[in-house]
Order: structure tokens, then sequence, then C-alpha cells
């Protein structure tokens, strides 16, 4: 029986017990019993290497001393625990241990604890759990690589599975992306670059990563440089399952598990204590979208809001490095979003270099969501130590990906490959010399930011300065109300306190007027500058295809109207700026 039909008959046998309760419970139950067989036959090969090593598990917690089957007098294999006594064992003696292993020991026992902090054994029935271990038992064995390296496979099997349990599947990012983007960001093992995910879920963009470090080890690598992959990569991960699935992950991928993934909510940390240190010079990752923290989690952020996708994008533009490059999964909703989203993305191109969106077709991260995704890809600028304010993005290249020939979208039988990546890859040249070899094609299309935001500031600002200055005028008549109802504190004579507050009402009328003149000269420049940060883009290289779909045809519709405000408002704009010269003309 191959692998993926062994996780299989595991899920079946699962299915039959009153414990286990659909498909993520059963992949908890899974993921905790795969980590001590996987972690049990690594401290195999820890042991063959040291003959000093010593377990961080306690010895009847082994999995070679309650799980494994072993050959009796008769030579057959059998378990070592009754099926009547198994599932005590488990919940009161196994899971009551790990829990409470001393972290402060070594970083193993910290990483054993926190894998068992919030795993849960299900299962009730003693004689289907010896069932799942003996299918284990049969199928796994460490040792043998091709079973090691189709182990990636039934993972990824396992995470595939979770795309059907809701809002579990929500950490889950297909191999070819992940591998994808840590390819284009090339952390340098040579240059000890260190790889952070700060929503790092099952592990894919770190084991990515460390999969990238060991392709640059060659031959003529130094010891030094072999020893050091496992230490450059930094995991983050807010939930238990992920957690587990993670540092599984890791060990799958031969990675000395030595505290590098902290389980602890990335965005509760306060903004002012994530200090210099904290920095890397690379980051991959996939933000959760569509997900809300409390109100005091955002305290401190410079943009406060409640969803999780923005904070993450004002906190990786934090944690870079200067020249640090960064690559982030972002739904569409981001690149048009204004408002809290447009100044997060004016800060971004503010403070980095925005040089790349690679737009993803519908259905790469389906079926758990459907809504279009995008790769931006950037990388932090030296801070301008002038005072003025300085853009560091200028050029925005896009590419928009296509589906492979023959296909109308991806699934679970058609996942996205990497190799579909392979003309990106070609086209993508070295932002060493700013990417110079770029060209325009079907796909590929490039915006000058820059003239786009010097335009914009242009036209918006005499309406800005139209706001300033009313706004000062507001101010100043504010100031002599507060003056003339100082005047009068005290006096209680009708006829000295009239004529200075007829004075007061006069002055608060042309007040409230002031200010109605400078929200709308405010909103004016604002109206003809925030456009700008819509980066929802549409390929204008792309052949326009005829479509007589009534959603397609309404969509279009809807952007006509939207084209035909735009110029009603600058139509307004000028009329309003030329009104208002020729009155501030009169009044001189």
């Amino acid at each position: 029986m191959n692998l993926s039909s062994t996780i299989k008959s595991i899920q079946d046998i699962m299915r039959k017990d009153d414990g286990v309760d659909g498909d993520a419970q059963r992949l908890g139950q899974l993921t905790w019993m795969l980590f001590l067989k996987v972690f049990d036959q690594r401290e195999e090969e820890w042991e063959d290497d040291n003959p000093k090593f010593k377990s961080p598990l306690p010895e009847p917690m082994r999995w070679r001393n309650w799980a494994a089957y072993v050959a009796g007098p008769d030579g057959k294999k059998a378990p070592q625990k009754a099926a009547s006594e198994i599932i005590s064992f488990v919940n009161n003696e196994l899971f009551l241990t790990l829990k409470e292993l001393d972290a402060n020991a070594s970083a193993q026992h910290k990483v054993i604890r926190s894998v068992f902090e919030d795993a849960n054994n299900y299962m009730k029935s003693g004689t289907q759990l010896l069932a799942v271990i003996e299918k284990l038992e049969e199928a796994i064995n460490f040792h043998d690589f091709k079973t090691r390296a189709n182990l990636g496979d039934v993972y990824e099997q396992l995470l595939n599975d979770l795309r059907g349990a809701g809002n579990a599947g929500e950490f889950y990012t297909p191999r070819a992306i992940t591998q994808f983007m840590v390819e284009r960001v090339n952390p340098r093992l040579d240059k000890r670059e260190r790889v952070l995910d700060p929503a790092c879920g099952t592990g894919g963009f770190l084991t990515a990563a460390i999969d990238h470090f060991r392709n640059q080890i060659t031959d003529k690598s130094k010891v030094e440089d072999r020893r050091a992959t496992d230490g450059l990569i930094r995991g983050i991960e807010k939930k238990q399952l992920p957690h587990l699935l993670c540092t599984t992950n890791l060990v799958l991928h031969d990675v000395e598990v030595d505290g590098q993934v902290e389980r602890k909510n990335t965005l509760a940390t306060g903004w002012n204590d994530w200090k210099a240190h904290d920095r890397v010079e690379c980051i991959v990752t996939n933000p959760p979208f569509g997900g809300y923290e409390d109100d005091s989690v955002a305290a401190g952020y410079h943009h406060p809001t409640k969803e999780t996708a923005d904070l993450f994008m004002q906190l990786v533009v934090k944690l870079l490095d200067e020249n640090g490059r960064a690559a982030v999964v972002l739904p569409d909703g981001f690149l048009f979003g204004d408002g809290i989203k447009a100044e997060i993305k004016r800060r971004l191109m503010q403070q980095c270099k925005l040089h790349t969106i690679v737009r993803l077709p519908k259905g790469v991260f389906a079926p758990y969501t459907t809504i279009k995704t995008n790769l931006l890809f950037f990388t932090k600028g030296a801070a301008a130590d002038d005072g003025t304010e300085h853009f560091h993005t200028d050029t925005i290249w896009y590419y928009e990906h296509p589906y492979p020939a023959g296909y109308k979208s991806y699934s679970k039988t058609k996942p996205v490959r990497f190799e579909e990546f392979k003309p990106e890859q070609d086209w993508w040249g070295s932002e060493a010399k700013d990417f110079a070899d770029r060209v325009e094609n079907e796909f590929a299309w490039q915006v000058d930011f820059k003239t786009k935001r010097e335009r914009a500031e242009a036209e918006a600002q005499p309406h800005w300065t139209r706001a300033e200055q009313l706004g000062n005028e507001a101010s100043a008549l504010d100031t002599r109300i507060r003056d003339l109802r100082d005047s009068i504190k005290g006096v209680s004579d009708a006829k000295q306190r009239q004529p200075v507050e007829a004075e007061i009402d006069t002055l608060r009328t042309q007040t409230e007027a002031l200010r109605l003149q400078t929200r709308d000269a405010q909103a004016t420049g604002d109206r003809l500058y925030w456009p700008i940060y819509n980066l929802d883009l549409k390929n204008p290289n792309a052949p326009e295809e005829e479509s007589h779909d009534p959603d397609v045809l309404l969509g279009k519709f809807k952007i006509l109207l939207d084209q035909i405000e735009e110029t009603e408002n600058r139509l307004k704009s000028e009329l309003a700026a030329a009104l208002a010269h020729h009155f501030v003309g009169e009044d001189a």
C-alpha cells in the first residue's frame, strides 16, 4: 500500500471513532501522531551521529516505547499496549507529560511543549487508535529516502484535504506559489540572509526557503554553510494546528527544529516592541486576509485598522532591513482599496520600491476562496534624512499570469504548477540593473507611477493650499470668538453683552462657512490625488475580448460611469479653482 492510500485508510479508520469529528480534527489527530513517529526516527539518526545524544522526551513517552509495534517470541509484530489501556495512557500520561515539559531545559523541550500545549487526542476507541498506529508503522520508514521524499507529497495531500474544512484551510498556500516567491526574493546563503514569515501557517514558505538555501550548497561550500541553513529561517504562527503542522513539516525537511517557529499572535506584539534586531533581509508571506483583530491590537500602528492583511502589510515594511526584499500574497481588494488601504499603499511606496505585481487568475486558492490574488514584490529603501517626502517607487511592473493552455480555471486535480512561471522567470531581469531588460508584452506592462503621482500632486496642491488657508482663517476667527467670550466673562449687564454676543454670532456663521469651504477644497484635492493608489489596473496589452455576458457588460458600464464621474469631478475642481481665483481677485 502506498503512502497516499495509507493516509486515506487512516482517515477512514478515524471516521469510525466517535470522538473524531470532521476533517480538521482528523488532521490534528494524525499530525501529532505523525510528529512523534517522525521525531522518533529522526532521534535514531541523531543518536547515530552523536552517541551522547539525549532525548528531550522521557523514555516512556518516546514513540518507540509505547506506540511502535515490536516483534514477539513468535516473530510477529504486536502493539506494546493493549487496546483497553492505550487511551488512558495517551490522555493521562503522554499528553500531561508533554504539555508540562520544562521549556527552559532546551530548545527541543520548548518546541515539543509548544506543539502539544493545545493538541488533543480526539480518539476514544483504543482499538481504532491501535489500528491507526499500525498503519503508520507499516507505511512510514523515515530512513528510506523514497519514503521521506514521498512524505512531502502526502503532507501536501493532507493540507489539500483541509481545503474542504472551512476556515481550517486558510493557511494553505500552493507549493508552486511559495517556491516561485522564494526564488524571486532569492535569499542568499553566502550572505547569511534571514527569512521571516510572520504568518507562517504550515510552513510552506519556510520549507521553500530551506530548499532554496540547500540548492546553493555545492562541493565547494564550507561546513559552516551546511550548518547555517536551519538557523536562517524564522516563522510565527498564531493557531495551534498550523503551528503543529509547521513544526512537523520542518522535521520532514530535515530541519533540526530549534525554536525557529514561535507560536503567538504576531500582531499582538506592540508596534514599538519590535526592535532593530527583529528586522530581517527577506520576508515571504501570505497573511490571512478577511480576518479581523481587536481594536487593542492595532494600537501604535501608523494606520490603525481591524483587518489582518492591512496590519501585516504595515508590519512587513517595518520588519524589513534596509535593502531587504519581500514578497507578499494579497487579494484584489488591497489593490483597489481606498481609505486606510490607500494610506498603507502610500506609505509602502514611500518606504519601499514596489517593483513588481504578479496578477494571478481566479482559482489559485480555490475552493476555500475564489477571489483573485496578487504577488507583490518590493525592496526596502534607505531612510531619507533631509526631512522631505521621498518615494522609492517610481515604476511598477505588472505581469498577468495566464492559465495554462486548455485551462479555464484551477482545481484540486489541476492545481497551479511551478513550471507555469517559466515565462515570468525568463522576463524578470535583474533588480541591480533596475530591471532594464524587461520589455512589455502580451502579459507584462509598466506604469510610470512617478509621473502619475507628480501630476496628481500638481493638480491637487492648489486645493489643499486653499483648504489650509481657509482652515487658518477659520482658526483665527475661533481665536477671536474665544477672546470675545473672555471679554464678557462676569459681565451681567445685557446691554454691555449684546453687541459682543452679536459679533460672536456673526463670526460663528463666518467660521462655519469657512469650515465648509475647507472641507470642500480638501475633498476636491483628495479626489484628484488618492485615485493614483488604485493599483488594480487592467492589462493594456491584452486583446479586447467581445462578450455578451450581462455581468461582463454591467461591469464595463460601471467602469464607464466611474470614468464619467471622474471627468465631472475634474471639471468641478477646475471651475471651483477658477471661481476661487475670481473672488480672491475681487476681494483684493
